[in-house]
């Protein structure tokens, strides 16, 4: 679990509505500290200050929060300098220009973007880990946050293939920092309702596959507090033999194929007497026999 007392580093806070703000929130209730970054203070003015309302100012006066922009390499260097020693960080960190990356077509000019992408969503892992595990002196863990990339889906293009390299990059870390004692791996999650995620053309599309492709129930707006259970498991000392994996926290969407058949569907509600269960299915068969 959870090293108490321990400090451990959440990347990518944007709001409430953040794979890294469910992270932290969960650390800090097992006993753990938490210090968060945002890309910068006029970020942090416009997603969480300001777009955050109905977090009470104290709630957020308590947090601790510092700025870096994962592209700086001075910048990260700094905030890991600033921060002494780390038990534990959390990579929550993508970025694709919705208008040149995503969307109808794969092809784009903007090479630019593509590279800042690249950037942003895959190298600022290896950037952070080469600083961050400089300030792990007991050994810790790495995780990062990636979608899926074994699929290509639709309207995802870039990010797609950012995600691919991302995991790559998680096996040649594991590779070069198991001798500091240091763990990566990454998390490969379901369709999230985050801010980010919400810029992806259609986004909806894809929450509406993992109805009809995931055994178990997903829910794209409440299942962070479920992605960020599996980011405590990997951060913590119950995974100490775990590195360079990709763990799929994505309802088992992963491993089916094509779309479920209607008596496979998730149940709507939950619990049901393994009788009822038992005999509901048998008429759902029996009327897909006739």
């Amino acid at each position: 679990m959870i090293k108490k007392d321990g400090t451990y580093v959440v990347m990518g806070l944007l709001n409430t509505d953040s794979i890294a703000y469910a992270t932290g929130k969960k650390i800090e209730e097992l006993g753990g500290n938490v210090i968060y970054t945002v890309q910068s203070e006029r970020m942090k003015k416009v997603f969480f200050d300001r777009g955050c309302p109905d977090l009470p100012k104290e709630t957020k006066d308590a947090m601790t929060i510092k700025y870096c922009d994962v592209t700086s390499e001075d910048e990260v260097r700094n905030l890991f300098n600033d921060i002494g020693d780390i038990d534990g960080l959390v990579h929550s960190i993508a970025f694709a220009n919705p208008k040149t990356c995503l969307g109808n077509q794969m092809h784009t000019s903007s090479f630019e973007d593509v590279k800042l992408g690249f950037h942003i969503s895959c190298v600022s892992l290896s950037t952070v880990a080469q600083y961050a595990q400089e300030h792990m002196p007991n050994g810790g863990s790495i995780v990062t946050i990636s979608f899926a990339s074994q699929l290509a889906f639709p309207f995802y293009n870039w990010m797609g293939v950012n995600k691919a390299a991302l995991e790559a990059l998680v096996r040649a870390l594991a590779r070069e920092l198991g001798r500091e004692h240091v763990r990566v791996n990454a998390i490969s999650a379901g369709p999230l309702a985050t801010k980010a995620a919400k810029s992806i053309p259609h986004f909806a599309h894809l929450a509406q596959t993992w109805k009809r492709i995931s055994p178990l129930p997903w829910d794209a707006v409440n299942d962070k507090g479920e992605v960020a259970k599996s980011v405590i498991f990997l951060l913590g000392d119950y995974s100490t033999k775990i590195t360079g994996q990709t763990l799929y926290v994505d309802g088992g969407a992963s491993v089916v194929g094509g779309e479920l058949l209607k008596h496979e569907k998730p149940l709507k509600t939950m619990p049901m007497k393994k009788k009822e269960a038992r005999e509901r299915l048998k008429r759902m068969q029996a009327r897909q026999n006739k």
